[in-house]
């Protein structure tokens, strides 16, 4: 198999890519949050999620402050290499709002 360049997906203008968290036992959608380049090389070395906040402009580790980390199991680009898909355990929950996955509302 080929090795993987992190140079060929395809980012957007500001240079992020929207990763989906998914928990790797039940599938559940847990969140979507941004990623570029660094973050993606400082996630595989970490072995834990980290993003770039659009807001902050900075890097953050899920859970470094609420201790609710998402270990990476797998991560995986689709088809048109725009967006990632990233298999976790996710120790505690996912969501700033106490829930575990982000996607709790429904629209009616």
């Amino acid at each position: 198999m080929k090795k993987f360049n992190l140079g060929s997906l395809k980012l957007d203008k500001e240079g992020l890519i929207p990763a989906i968290m998914q928990d790797y036992k039940t599938k559940d959608v847990l969140m979507l949050a941004y990623m570029n380049r660094e973050s993606i090389r400082r996630s595989i070395k970490l072995g834990k999620a980290c993003f770039w906040s659009r807001s902050r402009k900075v890097y953050w580790v899920k859970g470094m402050t609420s201790g609710h980390f998402q270990l990476i199991k797998s991560i995986c680009y689709d088809c048109d290499m725009d967006a990632l898909l990233i298999k976790v355990k996710q120790v505690g929950v996912a969501c700033h709002t106490g829930r575990r996955s982000c996607f709790y509302r429904k629209i009616k």
